[in-house]
């Protein structure tokens, strides 16, 4: 059986209710309400219909005394129901053409300091996932020994395109023996773009070339991981603004992911696949870690082609509207800047 649409009353309650408490962050009541409700109902009558609405499943009272907070229905049912598509106005819109990379800018830098802007005009987290590689040149690789027999690969491309990599040697290799393979790796590849690249190490290895011999498995891990796209994190810390994630181990499973990208690196992927602007809602992130968040992402594009995403990770309590618009915008302007790097891209076919 369809659940009941919302009358005009309750939905003007649901909405009054969040957007207060996405201003206060404080389970709300019935008087903070009625102080904003255009129907001027009494709070008798509010309180009724949020009883309603708490049990249709929108509203959420954490303690039998307090206010009620909305649940993730309800910010799905805010989103989908926002009155026009969200803008920026044009003092905003200038503000993030001020904070947005300059046109000499290479790459490398459009992409990590447009989650760090993004962060800053949200004031919660931005991310940025970068196209794979394909046509960018190498310019040199540089090995350094981690703990546990792991090591640091360091790859930095003529376009100053600097991207890291952990790697685990095997055989295990001395510290000035991995700084060696980074010589001979440079050596090797240097002006090759990474299509060539791994188009050659595809290929059947000689067995009588040293570099296969002693590190094959080392070349296979770094070279596989270029593959592998990047993402760009600015602004983690801004968690820390938000009382949602005060309790440490929410703040911990957060700041861990991150930190290890790769959840996040494969729910942007799977929102690559179609262009427009996404919003996970809590409950709806497949990542456990970040089910106390919300994601706002939107496709960046290049002729047509979906190339990565750009988004802001907050709390479920954000201004939607406000923060749709920003990635909006920002997507907009990244895909203005690709025209300038169109040989650093790996295009897909």
């Amino acid at each position: 059986m369809a659940e009941p649409a919302l009358n005009e009353r309750r939905h003007e309650v649901l909405q009054t209710v969040i957007e207060e408490y996405v201003e206060t962050a404080e389970p709300v009541g019935s008087r903070a309400v009625a102080k904003h409700s255009r129907f001027g109902l009494s709070p008798a009558t509010i309180r009724n219909t949020m009883a309603d609405l708490e049990e249709l499943g929108y509203l959420d009272q954490p303690h039998p005394s307090s206010g009620r907070v909305p649940t993730d229905k309800a910010y799905r049912f805010y989103v989908d129901t926002l009155d026009r598509p969200a803008r920026l106005s044009e003092s905003e819109r200038a503000r993030l053409r001020t904070h947005f990379p300059r046109p000499q800018s290479g790459i490398e830098q459009v992409m990590s300091e447009t989650s760090v802007h993004l962060s800053a005009l949200s004031r919660m987290t931005g991310v940025l996932l970068a196209p794979p590689l394909r046509q960018t040149r190498l310019a040199a690789i540089n090995l350094t020994p981690l703990p546990n027999d792991r090591a640091l690969a360091v790859v930095i491309t003529e376009a100053d395109w600097v991207t890291t990599r952990v790697l685990t040697p095997d055989p295990r290799l001395t510290p000035e023996e991995l700084r060696e393979a980074g010589r001979q790796l440079t050596r090797r590849f240097r002006g090759k773009t990474f299509q060539e690249i791994l188009d050659e190490v595809a290929a059947p290895p000689d067995p009588l070339d040293p570099l296969h011999a002693r590190m094959g498995t080392l070349v296979d891990q770094l070279f596989s991981r270029l593959r592998d796209r990047s993402l760009y994190v600015g602004g983690a810390i801004n968690v820390l603004e938000h009382p949602e994630f005060w309790d440490i181990a929410t703040m911990r499973a957060i700041l861990r992911t991150f930190e290890e990208k790769e959840p996040l690196i494969e729910l942007l992927s799977r929102l690559a696949a179609e262009n427009g602007v996404h919003v996970v809602i809590g409950s709806e992130n497949p990542v456990a870690e970040m089910q106390e968040c919300s994601l706002v992402a939107s496709a960046y594009v290049y002729e047509n082609q979906v190339l990565g995403m750009v988004g802001v990770v907050g709390p479920r309590r954000m201004p939607y509207s406000q923060v749709i618009a920003l990635v909006a915008e920002t997507a907009r302007l990244v895909s203005e800047s690709l025209s300038r790097y169109r040989q650093q891209l790996y295009l897909p076919s």
